[in-house]
């Protein structure tokens, strides 16, 4: 799932982006109201996590704005404010889940894969299958046809970014992002190296071939 975190607090944006991305998710974070409402508007997300105390506007605006506007994607909100009467509130300006401050990682995920089964049963996969290949991000195992794969963490993490994205084109910019986290180029060859060794494991030894080099574009898993 594609997940939109509105959170000013950077410290905790990053604690929720880097469990949502080891769990195999994809992850975008806005650190204010105003860039959270933008990217909700224009980007297809299948969830958001939205911090009702932000600075610029109360998360409560943006899910109320986004809901006039007819956008239905299910909203989890992140608040301090944990009084019965906050979580109704909440609830009755188009949240569709209310989670108090602090929490546990465990129950964040398993709320927003709630959300995704109640609103999109088709998105809340927890295992992506391309050809003889299967990635289960459940158990973390990975095997082409019959045989065991054994992945690094960052491998695991890159081969589920390219299988969710199957069929089309993954830039090295957007592997940097969703894989990385890096909003830079660090000017170094760490995805090739990676996707090398990616391709070692998953392709290596096998009849035919599923991740593509796409020449000055970037790479893609290949539908057979």
């Amino acid at each position: 799932m594609h997940v939109l975190i509105i959170e000013d607090d950077k410290e905790a944006a990053s604690y929720v982006r880097k469990g949502l991305r080891e769990s195999g998710h994809t992850v975008t974070v806005a650190n204010n109201g105003d860039d959270g409402l933008m990217m909700a508007r224009s980007e297809n997300f299948d969830v958001l996590v939205v911090d009702r105390m932000l600075p610029d506007m109360e998360g409560l605006e943006i899910i109320q704005t986004i809901r006039r506007e007819g956008l239905n994607t299910p909203a989890l909100i992140l608040s301090a404010l944990s009084e019965v009467g906050h979580r109704v509130e909440g609830l009755k300006a188009g949240g569709d889940d209310y989670l108090t401050k602090p929490f546990a990682f465990s129950e964040l995920l398993a709320r927003l894969e709630a959300l995704i089964r109640r609103t999109n049963p088709d998105i809340a996969t927890t295992e992506y299958t391309v050809g003889d290949l299967n990635l289960n991000l459940l158990t973390r195992e990975v095997r082409r046809g019959e045989i065991a794969l054994e992945l690094q963490p960052r491998e695991f993490s890159l081969l589920s970014y390219l299988m969710q994205n199957a069929g089309q084109v993954v830039t090295r910019t957007m592997l940097l992002e969703n894989v990385w986290e890096y909003n830079f180029d660090p000017q170094t060859n760490v995805v090739d190296v990676h996707i090398s060794r990616l391709r070692g494991k998953i392709d290596k030894g096998f009849e035919s071939s599923l991740l593509e080099t796409v020449r000055g574009a970037g790479y893609r898993m290949v539908k057979p």
